[in-house]
């Protein structure tokens, strides 16, 4: 199995329940095939860089998946025949993918204090 990264563009009217529903289809879509989903990454609703569709706005969904080469073919065709998803593209991972947990701003380690002096200053202040 080959290592995808896959992102598509959501038309920016479709919100709540309707969003929720177009990521369980298209998660749903893959998973039938045979696909093993590493990542769903939501970046949300962003300026597009040119008008697609007429739209200037979309949702953005990074996909991360370990495939066969036959299931990609299947995914594009049902992307392509739903109008809710302006754009979408499929890109091969040579190495594979490295999925790297994320850490929480609370948990991050906190930057390092102020250096330790040293010298005559410093033994005055100890």
């Amino acid at each position: 199995m080959r290592t995808y990264e896959h992102i598509f563009i959501v038309h920016p009217e479709v919100v709540g329940d309707d969003y929720a529903a177009i990521l369980d289809k298209f998660k749903n879509i893959l998973t039938e095939q045979g696909a093993n989903i590493l990542k769903v990454d939501e970046w949300g609703a962003r300026k597009l860089a040119y008008p697609v569709k007429k739209q200037t706005r979309g949702s953005y969904v990074l996909v991360t998946f370990e495939a066969g080469s036959t299931v990609i073919a299947e995914f594009e065709r049902r992307l392509r025949l739903d109008e809710k998803i302006i754009k979408f593209q499929t890109i091969l991972l040579p190495k594979g993918a490295e999925i790297v947990a994320e850490v929480p701003a609370e948990e991050a380690p906190a930057a390092e204090e102020a250096p330790i002096a040293e010298g005559p200053a410093a033994e005055e202040t100890a």
